[in-house]
């Protein structure tokens, strides 16, 4: 049973994966860091499941790593600023490695980690009405784990145009990005989705678990080095004194000193 997660399985073997903490706007906490890599090694282990759908509940699809959880990290000696680190790493890694296909319905903003969210699926759907940022500098922070997923699926040319100033950018803009397939209408959503899980239903799942492990082997894959280096580069800065500032800033309702 997970707390703030939903898992769901039809009958024809599509699995919704649900971010449930809707009065946080699904920010990644430890404990739904910790419920997302479970749910990964239950949905790779069903024979059954054909395909998954990763969406969000509420408002938000995720904003991004919980200010709390952050903060949690910051306090923690190096040992547990370093775990911490490594969970939300895996997690991602976990979710890009899934052996099912992986479509996201994107049924509101995304913010930072939500955006890694996005970039792990191998086909996002949103709403128009969305918008989206990777919005870590502004907290004097580093898009870090995420970064090797958002890059593989912007290319480094489209990140260079967000992945630095946390301009907030809409759902076109999404799709130009390459951080989604389309953007619909919110009521135009569900079918959207429906159309890209049905063909899954009428094709070998052995093949498209192979289908997809091929890709990966020709480019799609991000080596453990990466990961490790995303890791170092995320506990490094944590223990900045801009990241101190821009967490307290935003608890205290004020700029940080860098604000204009």
């Amino acid at each position: 049973m997970f707390e703030t997660i939903l898992l769901e399985v039809d009958s024809r073997g599509v699995a919704t994966l649900t971010l449930n903490r809707p009065e946080k706007h699904n920010a990644l906490n430890a404990l739904m860091i910790e419920e997302l890599t479970q749910a990964c090694g239950e949905i790779a282990a069903d024979n059954d499941i054909r395909v998954v759908v990763l969406t969000g509940a509420g408002r938000s699809f995720c904003a991004g790593g919980d200010l709390g959880w952050m903060q949690e990290q910051m306090q923690a000696d190096a040992a547990g600023r370093a775990a911490g680190a490594r969970k939300l790493a895996l997690m991602l890694n976990a979710l890009n490695t899934l052996s099912k296909p992986l479509i996201g319905a994107i049924q509101g903003q995304a913010f930072g980690g939500g955006i890694g969210m996005m970039s792990v699926c191998d086909v996002a759907i949103g709403v128009a009405e969305a918008k989206f940022g990777l919005t870590e500098t502004r907290l004097g922070l580093i898009p870090a784990t995420i970064s090797p997923y958002v890059i593989a699926r912007m290319g480094q040319a489209r990140a260079r145009r967000v992945m630095m100033s946390a301009r907030i950018f809409g759902a076109k803009e999404a799709v130009d990005l390459d951080l989604l397939a389309r953007c619909v209408p919110a009521e135009g959503l569900a079918g959207a989705v429906e159309a890209e899980v049905r063909p899954y239903l009428s094709v070998a799942p052995g093949a498209v678990a192979r289908t997809k492990m091929l890709i990966a082997d020709q480019g799609g894959e991000i080596p453990d080095t990466q990961i490790e280096m995303t890791i170092a580069a995320l506990v490094d800065t944590w223990e900045g004194n801009e990241a101190s500032e821009g967490i307290a800033a935003f608890f205290d309702k004020r700029k940080p000193v860098w604000g204009a």
